[in-house]
């Protein structure tokens, strides 16, 4: 297996077609065709599927990809750092769950990073969404949670991926509303409670299963329930119509303000936020820095 194999490969993938790519190669489309066979027998797997409308990934493929694209990468960098003499562009991407301090953790290591030139990329999104960014190296770290409930389901699905989880902060239950709820002075609420005010939960898409939910106690029959996509939403319809959402309780004022407040809610339930990594992939200094600032947060975790 040679970097060129892997520079085809890459280039076949994104553009979907022998044709095409050949064309971007500059080299023959039957020259192509048999470096790209050499390497599936080589590696053993088929990585595309062909077909007289293009080239397309199959599910190994999509892996070994995801692998090839760190490895050119690296060596572009390595060849820009020593053989061009280039300032080196860092890049860094994370994707996470709905959680004001990942992000604020974010801005805390984009402040203290020294380069002049980088490319980052930080993605609040749904929480299959955030498996699978980590899985096909679209992120290098997943932010998301288990429990009791969902955890058995995900390490199934993160051993199936080649993903590792590694937990950071353990959290009771926490109810999430503006300041002017009727509740908020409240030092601890139950469901019951809560009954005649709309919970507000994170829209998961094709996944909504029970077990990708963003919110603990998913199953609970709440008798009025808006989902929404982003976390803009969810603080406007808390105020609007007295909303809430249940969270770890971890508030970060310098990025929602100070309207909001986290009231402990009266459950056993508690969760576990982690990051998630590829098995076998040392962490970037990038990385590191990041989970170190999101490590921080361990002592904001109220009890």
């Amino acid at each position: 297996m040679t970097l060129t194999q892997l520079r085809y490969a890459l280039t076949v993938a994104n553009a979907k077609s022998m044709n095409e790519a050949a064309k971007q190669l500059f080299i023959s489309q039957p020259s192509l065709s048999a470096a790209i066979r050499d390497l599936e027998e080589e590696i053993g797997i088929e990585v595309f599927r062909r077909s007289n409308k293009g080239a397309y990934l199959t599910p190994e493929g999509e892996e070994f990809i995801g692998y090839a694209s760190q490895v050119v990468d690296q060596y572009k960098l390595i060849e820009a750092k020593y053989v061009d003499k280039e300032t080196v562009k860092k890049k860094f991407g994370v994707s996470t769950q709905h959680y004001t301090f990942a992000v604020n953790a974010f801005v805390e290591m984009v402040r203290q990073f020294g380069m002049e030139e980088y490319e980052f990329a930080i993605r609040e999104t749904k929480t299959y969404e955030v498996i699978e960014d980590v899985k096909n190296f679209k992120s290098e770290i997943g932010i998301l949670y288990l429990n009791d409930f969902n955890q058995k389901i995900l390490h199934k699905l993160f051993s199936e991926y080649g993903l590792e989880f590694h937990p950071i902060l353990d959290c009771h239950i926490f109810v999430y509303m503006w300041k002017g709820h009727p509740l908020a002075d409240k030092e601890e609420l139950t469901l019951e409670e809560l009954e005649d005010y709309p919970c507000l939960a994170f829209e998961q898409g094709n996944n909504n299963s029970f077990y990708f939910a963003e919110e603990v106690l998913s199953t609970y029959h709440y008798k009025q329930l808006i989902r929404a996509n982003d976390r803009a939403t969810l603080l406007n319809l808390m105020v609007g119509l007295n909303g809430y959402t249940l969270c770890s309780g971890i508030i970060c004022e310098e990025l929602n303000g100070s309207d909001y407040c986290a009231v402990r809610l009266r459950s056993d339930e508690s969760m576990t936020i982690g990051y998630l990594s590829r098995k076998g992939v040392t962490i970037s200094s990038l990385g590191k820095k990041y989970i170190e600032e999101l490590s921080k947060y361990k002592d904001k975790a109220l009890g």
